[in-house]
């Protein structure tokens, strides 16, 4: 299968993009949607993923890379939980508002969109080169 592309969602009071790139690496857990959870076992390392602040900020501010297959939530006690690891690539030099992708009809379809309270979102490989092209970007 070839590389895919993602969108993980954070609260940024929580956990931020400053902490991934401060730990180097991390577990990405706290999923519990079942469609969520569906899209984190569809990861594989060398996936990349934007990171995006919800709450107040509502906006892309980095990217990440997966490091690991998809495994059981060591913290989860359910079997059905699973997590990935993810480290911290480059922060965007522009950060790309929600706004700002609701008012780019070549997302209409982006499930960021569709179905706003995932945390994990797939991304299309024409979805990502303009992401990249808004954040003022080339990175993978």
């Amino acid at each position: 299968m070839s590389k895919r592309y993602w969108l993980l969602k954070t609260e940024p009071d929580c956990y931020n993009w400053t902490d991934l790139e401060r730990e180097g690496q991390t577990i990405w857990d706290g999923v519990a949607n079942n469609v969520a959870l569906k899209h984190l076992r569809e990861m594989r390392p060398g996936d990349t993923a934007l990171i995006y602040h919800t709450g107040n900020e509502r906006q892309a501010v980095g990217l990440a890379e997966i490091v690991s297959m998809p495994y059981p939530d060591p913290q989860g006690g359910d079997a059905k939980l699973v997590v990935v690891d993810v480290r911290p690539l480059a922060p965007l030099p522009r950060p790309i508002t929600l706004a700002d992708i609701k008012a780019d009809p070549a997302f209409a379809d982006f499930a960021l969109v569709r179905q706003s309270r995932l945390s994990v979102v797939p991304v299309t490989e024409e979805q990502w080169q303009r992401l990249l092209a808004m954040a003022g970007t080339a990175v993978p």
